[in-house]
């Protein structure tokens, strides 16, 4: 059993090593990816405030399928190049959006949403996944965050794509 806490008074940066170290002792091991990006998926909306969505989207035959998520029921396939997580599949680079409204073709799953960030899963050059977090604050991601985040991705990618 795992019994996992994010530190109460720590800054933003020692949240997100808090999140690699929990992330790395849920997958340890752990052959099958649906179960790790589970597990992860469940840390994310555990240790970071603000949210109202996080999850997967996993690449199956050159489209996003939904995959292992927290929040309300989403969208379940995704074309490449469309919307934020399309976007960030096509491009293979992380989408910080601080406002989805502004951001052109958005695909709005959830209406609530105001910002998000997309972190695509990359293995042997290749786009396997990509982490999705919304909030309903604009605003709500920063560097901070992407760079938390974007280390969580190199450090387990393997074990969930």
């Amino acid at each position: 059993m795992f019994d996992f806490y994010p530190a109460e008074q720590g800054s933003k940066v020692e949240l997100y090593q808090d999140l690699l170290s929990a992330a790395e002792a849920v997958t340890r091991g752990e052959p099958d990816i649906i179960a790790n990006m589970a597990n992860v998926a469940a840390l994310i909306w555990q240790f970071l405030p603000d949210l109202n969505w996080a999850g997967f989207y996993r690449m199956v035959a050159d489209e996003l399928v939904l995959g292992p998520f927290q929040g309300k029921p989403a969208c379940i396939r995704i074309a490449l190049g469309k919307g934020v997580c399309g976007t960030a599949a096509a491009t293979a680079q992380t989408q910080l959006v601080k406002d989805v409204h502004s951001f052109p073709g958005h695909i709005a799953c959830d209406a609530a949403s105001a910002s998000e960030i997309v972190v695509p899963v990359i293995v042997k050059d290749r786009v396997m996944a990509v982490l999705d977090l919304d909030s309903p604050s604009l605003g709500r991601f920063d560097a901070v965050d992407q760079q938390g985040l974007e280390a969580l991705i190199a450090r387990i990618g393997t074990r969930i794509a």
